[in-house]
């Protein structure tokens, strides 16, 4: 029996979005944090990030991007990402694919979206954070490209931090496919 070929797609993210935004991020973050960040800290950075008012007034506002992942006419992932006040740097600020579609290549077709842009607004390198624990996470990055860079333990109130390695990439020439 021959496989159904899924129709996948990268769009930006609209305000229509935005309520499925805030439940697959929910979905993903109680699928992945709880053994590295605990429950307290997933439900404290989920209403800081994906309150859905804070998503609106990210999608208003210029220099700040959000994409949605399509896989048939589900939405499977989500990105974002916003110039920063470094000249030349982009800063990729959230990379989600739910983890009932793992290893089909859609995290390198949205970084590949992401350094398209750092290179359309003259970007030469593309930054993020990633949770010293996340090792997939990392790996994925490091196979695409990225290099850490640095380690830093940010204080994100409400008692908790973030101790995350930052790592960064060119976008210049790197060969990662258009979508």
């Amino acid at each position: 029996m021959e496989e159904l070929q899924l129709r996948v797609s990268i769009e930006p993210l609209t305000d229509l979005d935005v309520e499925p935004l805030a439940a697959l991020a929910r979905e993903i973050w109680y699928a992945h944090y709880p053994a590295i960040i605990g429950i307290a800290q997933i439900e404290y950075m989920l209403a800081q990030r994906y309150d859905c008012e804070t998503v609106r007034a990210e999608l208003r506002q210029g220099g700040f991007w959000w994409d949605k992942l399509t896989v048939g006419k589900e939405m499977a992932g989500f990105a974002s990402y916003f110039l920063t006040q470094v000249a030349g740097e982009m800063k990729l600020d959230k990379l989600y694919v739910h983890p009932r579609d793992p290893r089909q290549g859609y995290g390198g077709m949205m970084v590949a979206r992401a350094c398209e842009v750092a290179r359309g607004q003259g970007c030469s390198r593309l930054a993020l954070s990633v949770n010293k624990s996340n090792r997939g996470a990392i790996a994925a990055y490091l196979k695409h490209g990225f290099s850490v860079v640095a380690g830093v333990v940010k204080d994100i109130g409400g008692g908790f931090v973030m101790d995350d390695y930052l790592m960064e990439k060119s976008v210049m020439g790197d060969g990662l496919r258009k979508v």
